[in-house]
């Protein structure tokens, strides 16, 4: 995809998001990495009314080139797209929303122990999360666009690569989910995956048990889970 395609690219998904109510006002944010850098939506600006000329771009060291003004999360994305294409050498974009159910899970008391020390946001209560999703660490909140919660992602990133389980989403708490995949279209579905399981969580009562190991193994052997 060149640069052309992927302004127009990313005008699509997010007027998709607006639409949908994954984001809201001027919440949430998209990147797309090219060969020698990335773009990445402006500050303060509507995903649902986003025009290709608008999406500020950046070189490899995250210098902007242009006048637009990229994204508060400008660091995160850089940190990402470093430590997430040393597992997934074909990482090409990163979305970040405000998602109503992941966010509304982050504030309430109940945590998930997952692998490493890391909190989870959710257990493996569906296949299609395990193997769509994955692990989704929960990240302490820290004020939007903070340099601390770039680094705390990075660590992530490469804890879970190490365990054998590479992710493709982490949470930010009070904030929302950021989501990485091989082309656009793979980085929504995982959203949109992450999201309606939130959803589903939300609404069972009493809360449901993960899958048991066992059924993990036979998702990882067939489908290449990484759980």
């Amino acid at each position: 995809m060149n640069e052309t395609q992927a302004r127009e690219k990313i005008c699509q998904i997010g007027a998709s998001l607006f639409s949908r109510g994954y984001v809201h006002a001027t919440a949430g944010n998209i990147s797309y990495r090219l060969d020698d850098g990335f773009l990445i939506t402006p500050a303060d600006a509507s995903l649902g009314t986003l025009e290709p000329q608008q999406i500020a771009r950046v070189d490899l060291n995250g210098q902007v080139l242009g006048s637009a003004k990229p994204s508060k999360t400008l660091k995160l994305h850089q940190h990402i797209y470093k430590s997430a294409t040393q597992q997934d050498t074909n990482t090409r974009c990163i979305i970040h929303t405000h998602s109503t159910y992941c966010v509304a899970l982050t504030m309430q008391p109940i945590q998930v122990k997952g692998q490493l020390q890391w909190i989870e946001l959710l257990p493996p209560i569906t296949p299609y999360f395990v193997m769509k999703v994955g692990h989704v660490p929960l990240m302490p909140y820290k004020r939007p666009g903070a340099p601390e919660t770039a680094k705390q992602v990075a660590q992530a990133i490469a804890d879970y690569a190490r365990a054998g389980a590479p992710i493709r989403a982490v949470m930010l708490s009070r904030l929302g989910p950021n989501v990485w995949g091989d082309t656009p279209e793979s980085a929504m579905a995982t959203l949109e995956e992450l999201e309606e399981t939130a959803k589903l969580w939300h609404l069972s009562q009493p809360k449901p048990q993960g899958l048991h190991e066992q059924a993990l193994k036979e998702l990882r052997d067939v489908f290449g889970a990484r759980w």
